[in-house]
């Protein structure tokens, strides 16, 4: 199960000089100017964002090391106002500044370009994700965004490890799908073994789904369960629906 990431205690100390004292050409801004956003890394972009370091620790440095404490971007993600305020050097507005830069990502995301690509079918589901998640040594669950067109607009890993019922919060299947007022989700996940029949945790894990998504005003469309080569959509089954 994956969780919000804790925590770390890491070693301060002096780390470079303050950005005014930078080579102009190599201050983040002036880098995003000269090169484009593209070509900066996550720690010069959160660096723009957070505007100002600590004492004796430049912004781009601090914005390494608050990488390194949540776990890289997708870690970032996943935190919320309160743990981004624990974390030494983030104030209220840092905090702030961070999650609408997060959100308005995830809202660009979610807009719906001509070639996004369209699932009508488990079939199209397998497709797009069999290949990545077929060679997976430990079990990984996907919810996969759909807008009203069923295209997808996004798809997030919510859990590594033991995928089951006794686990698996609802909402946190359901937030990204309800925090954009998107109608329906579908859901992935892979059995190491190769083979795809469903157990009967899975059974129980869709129902439940299915029964929150009621609640929610989201569809679960399908639960696909990727194998070796092989698939198994519960809905065609009617396991859990």
């Amino acid at each position: 199960m994956v969780t919000t990431p804790q925590k770390k205690v890491l070693a301060t100390g002096p780390s470079g000089p303050a950005i005014r004292d930078f080579p102009a050409e190599e201050r983040p801004r002036e880098r995003l100017r000269t090169h484009g956003a593209g070509n900066l890394s996550n720690s010069e972009l959160m660096a723009i964002l957070l505007r100002t370091g600590l004492e004796g620790e430049n912004v781009v440095a601090m914005s390494v090391r608050l990488l390194a404490t949540v776990d890289g971007l997708q870690g970032l993600s996943r935190v919320n106002y309160e743990e981004l305020c624990e974390l030494k050097g983030i104030s209220d507005a840092k905090a702030c500044q961070l999650l609408a830069g997060i959100e308005l990502g995830r809202r660009v995301s979610g807009l719906e370009p001509n070639d996004a690509p369209r699932v009508g079918s488990p079939a199209d589901i397998a497709k797009l994700y069999m290949p990545e998640m077929s060679a997976y040594d430990r079990e990984h669950m996907r919810v996969v965004l759909l807008n009203t067109k069923n295209q997808v607009v996004g798809a997030d890993d919510l859990y590594v490890g033991s995928v089951n019922a006794a686990l698996v919060r609802p909402a946190e299947v359901f937030a990204a799908a309800v925090r954009r007022n998107l109608p329906a989700v579908m859901v992935v996940h892979n059995h190491p073994s190769g083979d795809p029949t469903p157990s009967p945790e899975d059974i129980r894990l869709t129902a439940q789904l299915v029964e929150a998504g009621r609640i929610l005003d989201v569809e679960v469309i399908d639960h696909v369960v990727i194998g070796q080569g092989r698939y198994v959509s519960m809905r065609e089954r009617k396991l859990g629906f």
